[in-house]
């Protein structure tokens, strides 16, 4: 039997969190949960999880940030600022948001830690098929 999402119940994320949850993020939660899941399912191309009956910590782990970074945002409307820059002679200001969409994806990060990104090793014999000259 495969896996089958979502790999983290709302109470284990909230408990995970560490806060409480807005009422915006706790309707969002189910769905941001069971969209990661499918995400990680989707993503295993090559079949790395298709033996796992229950998600392993990193499976765990990896659904948490993915939802972590689609959630609405704390008390304050609109996505999460990383960076903002004022000045005020002549009116300027500029803001860079974390994940203004709100989607739910797959970091570099993640690939590597599931192990979707495993480097494979190659080669190729530059001599093959060479005419020798006698």
């Amino acid at each position: 039997m495969a896996l089958t999402p979502p790999f983290v119940t709302s109470e284990e994320f909230t408990t995970w969190l560490g806060r409480p949850l807005t009422s915006t993020e706790a309707d969002a939660l189910p769905g941001l949960l069971l969209e990661a899941s499918q995400a990680i399912l989707d993503a295993d191309r090559r079949g790395i999880l298709s033996d796992l009956t229950t998600p392993t910590g990193t499976v765990v782990r990896v659904t948490r940030r993915m939802v972590k970074r689609a959630l609405p945002g704390s008390a304050t409307p609109g996505p999460p600022v990383t960076q903002d820059s004022a000045t005020w002679g002549p009116f300027n200001q500029a803001r860079t948001y974390a994940n203004p969409g709100g989607d739910v994806y797959l970091a570099k990060q993640d690939k590597i830690d599931l192990g979707f990104l495993r480097q494979r090793a190659g080669g190729i014999d530059m001599w093959a098929g060479a005419r020798q000259v006698p």
